[in-house]
């Protein structure tokens, strides 16, 4: 068995039932880590186990599934008990889960459609922090990464409700880096770029999806921010840099 960069640590996964957070699932795992699952999809959460199941003999990897609504915020703290009472730490988060909500005028939303999606995006994102971070802190050395959106560099017609919920998600892990500067735990932002999910498709439902990388091909620039190594804190992270780094050291 290989003894990967995470052995042996514990990593909870947002939105792990398809997409990035699956990707980057399969990836820490990969790495020999025990990945927490978190997702509302029951059969993409299954799946999940079954492919890190399959790999677990050369890798050490391994999952616990959990089948949760993040918005359903009380869930979130009875999730944090159960970890302190079964592990007692946590070594990486990774705040993945989003929905893009409406592609709207924002005079034009409905309330529910704006609430639902600041909730997911955003509130979902502090209620993890909220309750996990006494397991960061309890961590050797606790990571957390969040994972926001190119919208918040520029100011973007019509994507509204969606581009507010990642730019106060990234005004709240600075200032949580800021209060953590301190301690052990570092906190990062990472912005995937544009990728070859559902999501995409949904926001831009004519664009040719051959033409994005796959989350399986953006994962990989998780991995620095979740090692014991990182010092980064409170930094804004472009996986597509990554990626054109390493596609330059292959040539």
């Amino acid at each position: 068995m290989t003894q990967g960069k995470l052995a042996g640590k514990l990593a909870l996964v947002t939105g792990a039932s398809r997409g990035l957070g699956r990707a980057v699932a399969e990836l820490f795992a990969r790495e020999g880590a025990h990945v927490v699952a978190v997702a509302r999809t029951v059969g993409g959460l299954e799946e999940l186990d079954d492919t890190i199941k399959s790999k677990a003999k050369q890798t050490g990897g391994s999952a616990t599934l959990v089948p949760m609504d993040l918005t359903e915020f009380d869930a979130i703290d009875r999730m944090g008990l159960a970890l302190h009472e079964r592990f007692g730490k946590l070594d990486v988060l990774v705040g993945n889960a989003a929905i893009l909500g409406i592609l709207s005028p924002l005079a034009h939303i409905d309330q529910p459609i704006w609430k639902a999606t600041i909730d997911t995006n955003l509130n979902a994102n502090w209620r993890l922090l909220r309750s996990m971070d006494p397991l960061l802190q309890a961590a050797t050395a606790g990571r957390a990464i969040f994972v926001t959106s190119g919208l918040t560099q520029h100011a973007r017609p019509f994507w509204g409700p969606y581009a507010v919920a990642k730019a106060g998600l990234e005004t709240m892990v600075r200032m949580y880096a800021e209060e953590i500067s301190h301690t052990k735990v570092r906190a990062n932002l990472i912005n995937p770029g544009p990728m070859r999910t559902g999501l995409r498709a949904k926001a831009f439902p004519g664009e040719e999806p051959l033409s994005q990388p796959t989350p399986e091909e953006v994962a990989p620039a998780f991995l620095p921010l979740a090692l014991d190594t990182c010092t980064l804190n409170g930094q804004w992270f472009a996986a597509d840099e990554w990626l054109r780094a390493q596609n330059a050291q292959r040539q």
